[in-house]
């Protein structure tokens, strides 16, 4: 039988199957390590110019304007009650808030890059609903070519009827085994040997990326926030050159939570700093200020579990839930190495809190826990740093500063540079 690991479903524009019928749930989506193609050659990807409902709550269509026709593939889900559409990259060009609204059976969709190669459209749904049609036309008379997708509202007997292909091994999708997170080194000299780099590595994990956008104000996107912020602190910690640095993304690529630990342990990260940039709702008043979160089993108050409930949905706001994976060690030994990893998390907490509050602003009970599934490796001290509320207007002035950036991420790489050097010099002693 197969692994889990090898259960990774590859997906591009090649794999996205031309069948209109539900397809099998894509669970197992890993986002590419390759690069988006370069903005010139962003043109050439077909554009999207616009998309709308029409029906009620019986039959709703759906239909998506585009320059040329596409393949897609079309999956229902449930619990929540989704319907996923995944299509080649494409180019969305809508107008600010499309899909925030629903119609009909649809209570909102979403719509992004989940990895280059792949674009998504996730609908909300009101309830179980099955896809009575799905299809492609061309362009003509005028008309631009569209996708249309065609809902109808069933109970649940017969939405769990309707997915049944998904259990038919030809209907589901290629599977392929996807090679383990690697760090390239330089080219060695012709004729000589690569030496191994023994330097310790540090995982930078901005949060959300691609459908995911995070949360949102004034016109800034999470995502795109923490991932200036994510790529300032690559840059100041790799001029130093004394660690190996590795980014879960680099680019507006959407990352399940599950693979973004998997690279920090397949690389024996040494530390995961996990960037976000939080919004609080308008019922809980106003905020401000860097807060750095831990892993803990019980959140250390309400906020603290409001924000891990929320980014915890990270893969189910893009289309999927990723089952957690079963470790292949003992328990006992999980249970003392994570004893260990928290320690070393706590630790390196408390130092970053007392760097970054020499330069930076920061909220006013800044060390707090929660269960957040993206800290979860057992064997990498993690932390998650709300680097501030996008949603309080002195914080967001502070994230799209150029200047508060710097002083930001200089705090953090001179904290990571103190911590890692205490630790490493503390294992050479105890050899």
């Amino acid at each position: 039988m197969a692994s889990r690991t090898n259960r990774r479903i590859l997906l591009g524009g090649v794999l996205l199957c031309t069948a209109a019928l539900p397809c099998a749930d894509s669970g197992r989506l890993i986002a590419a390590e390759s690069r988006l193609q370069p903005a010139a050659v962003a043109a050439n990807f077909p554009v999207v110019s616009a998309a709308r409902l029409a029906g009620d709550g019986k039959q709703t269509r759906f239909i998506l304007d585009l320059d040329q026709t596409v393949t897609f593939r079309a999956v229902t889900l449930a619990d929540p009650y989704r319907v996923v559409v995944d299509v080649p990259q494409v180019n969305f060009q809508l107008p600010a808030g499309t899909g925030n609204g629903g119609r009909g059976l649809v209570k909102a969709f979403r719509y992004g890059l989940v990895m280059p190669g792949g674009s998504r459209i996730v609908f909300d749904l009101t309830g179980p609903a099955k896809i009575a049609k799905s299809y492609v036309l061309e362009a003509a008379n005028g008309q631009p070519a569209r996708l249309v997708l065609e809902l109808e509202e069933v109970d649940r007997t017969a939405f769990v009827s309707s997915r049944a292909p998904e259990n038919r091994p030809e209907l589901r999708p290629a599977i392929a085994e996807a090679p383990p997170a690697t760090v390239p080194s330089a080219a060695a000299p012709d004729g000589a040997q690569q030496k191994a780099d023994t330097r310790p590595v540090v995982v930078i994990d901005p949060g959300h990326g691609g459908i995911d956008n995070g949360t949102q104000s004034s016109g800034e996107s999470e995502k795109n926030l923490v991932l200036a912020f994510g790529l300032a602190l690559r840059d100041k910690l790799e001029k130093a050159g004394k660690y190996r640095v590795v980014m879960t993304r680099d680019d507006d690529t959407f990352v399940p939570l599950n693979d973004r630990t998997k690279i920090a342990r397949n690389l024996k990260a040494a530390l995961f700093v996990s960037i976000h940039a939080d919004a609080l709702p308008r019922a809980e008043g106003d905020a401000q200020g860097a807060t750095i979160y831990t892993l803990s089993d019980k959140a250390s108050d309400a906020e603290a579990q409001r924000l891990a409930d929320a980014e915890n949905r990270a893969d189910a706001i893009a289309g999927f839930n990723l089952a957690e994976e079963p470790t292949d060690v003992a328990d006992i030994l999980i249970d003392l190495t994570q004893r260990e990893t928290r320690t070393f998390s706590n630790r390196f907490a408390r130092h970053l809190m007392s760097e970054m509050k020499q330069t930076v602003r920061m909220h006013k009970h800044p060390l707090k826990s929660a269960g957040f599934r993206v800290l979860k490796a057992p064997d990498v001290p993690s932390v998650l740093v709300e680097i501030g509320y996008v949603s309080n207007k002195a914080d967001l002035e502070h994230l799209v500063s150029e200047g508060w950036r710097s002083r930001a991420v200089g705090s953090m790489a001179q904290a990571i540079d103190g911590f890692l050097t205490k630790r490493m010099a503390t294992a050479g002693t105890s050899n």
